[in-house]
């Protein structure tokens, strides 16, 4: 059994394991393969068209029958800031000069945020849990979404932010340490140099909300599945543990720097989307961190650094990929979604067998 039940309850699933939604590299049939092996699957919908949305939301019903997750950006739309849109261009000039590329003249965003249409997507298609990252949207939005029988989750990375996500009336919260790959969930805190792990965030949130709280960032095997219960949550979400699963779309590349990863791999950057994101360290990466410029709103930096990962990806060089992945990843296994589910549970299972019988 496992120690605590509230959530597991809150979302009708059997393993507290929640499969992080991973926008582009989570699909249908991995998230589906999570859900039926008893866990939450979840799939990445912010970025995606609300024809897109509504297929995945099809495809994603059609491989389960249990409760699954859609997860949205909560971000304001970008500013308009032609400044920064010449200083960025300036400064990656050099870049583009030397693959033979134009350099683009403006951020342009490749999608926009949660909407009102979004919304009417959703209250149609009925997913038994929707999740935010970067906040929450508007209030009223989140009110339609638990009356029509949602359970509402979102990220935190410190306490006071989930604090606030509670006081807004989350089901849960995800507290996110500073270990987890992809971007973090920040939303009332600066971007640069800042961050709490795991370790150290997960029982402060659980002292400080009512709601059940789900781990995340640098969990990838049982030992970390039962040591985010032994500090207080009441499951946990995985992201990088999923990414070696063959249910998900990633390249080639990405494939073989999972299967050589270290602990050390991966840097924080914002040079590729305008938020911080963990990712492999490269070419790119470094040399943008090595002076600090305001760039682009998110999601609009996109537009100055799709065609160098673009780029990048069809030459099968590094220099420029946005391979994003966490800080345990040389911990991943090569099994398929329901088997991973599996090894998870068992694996924490045995853990808590072992501390019950050395404790008699």
């Amino acid at each position: 059994m496992w120690p605590r039940t509230d959530l597991l309850d809150l979302l009708g699933i059997e393993h507290p394991i929640i499969q992080a939604p991973m926008a582009g590299s989570a699909t249908p049939a991995l998230a589906a393969a999570v859900s039926n092996a008893g866990g939450l699957g979840s799939l990445g919908c912010g970025a995606m068209s609300l024809a897109d949305l509504k297929a995945n939301a099809e495809a994603l019903r059609a491989g389960t029958n249990r409760p699954f997750n859609l997860n949205f950006f909560a971000h304001a739309a970008p500013r308009d800031d032609p400044e920064t849109d010449a200083r960025t261009a300036r400064r990656l000039a050099p870049f583009y000069d030397e693959l033979g590329l134009q350099v683009p003249a403006a951020a342009e965003a490749p999608f926009a945020p949660f909407s009102a249409a979004t919304l009417a997507v959703l209250l149609e298609v009925k997913p038994a849990v929707v999740s935010f990252h970067f906040g929450l949207p508007a209030p009223d939005a989140v009110a339609a979404l638990k009356a029509a029988g949602a359970r509402v989750l979102s990220s935190a990375t410190t306490v006071a932010e989930a604090r606030s996500l509670a006081a807004a009336g989350v089901d849960a919260v995800i507290a996110q340490g500073w270990e987890a790959g992809g971007h973090r969930g920040t939303f009332e805190t600066s971007f640069e140099d800042f961050g709490v792990g795991t370790l150290a965030l997960v029982p402060q949130v659980a002292d400080a909300v009512e709601v059940p709280v789900i781990a995340a960032g640098g969990i990838a095997d049982g030992r970390g599945v039962a040591a985010a219960f032994a500090l207080g949550a009441s499951g946990v979400q995985m992201g990088t543990a999923f990414l070696s699963c063959p249910e998900a779309r990633i390249s080639d590349a990405h494939r073989v720097a999972l299967g050589q990863a270290s602990d050390q791999d991966t840097r924080l950057s914002r040079a590729f989307s305008g938020r911080p994101a963990r990712a492999a360290n490269n070419r790119y990466i470094a040399a943008m961190a090595e002076r600090r410029e305001a760039l682009p709103d998110f999601p609009g930096m996109y537009a100055f650094s799709e065609p160098l990962r673009a780029w990048s990806e069809a030459n099968e060089r590094p220099d420029f990929q946005f391979l994003l992945y966490g800080q345990a990843a040389a911990l991943n296994w090569v099994l398929p979604a329901a088997d991973l589910v599996a090894r998870l549970a068992e694996e924490a299972r045995a853990i808590f067998a072992e501390l019950r019988a050395e404790a008699r």
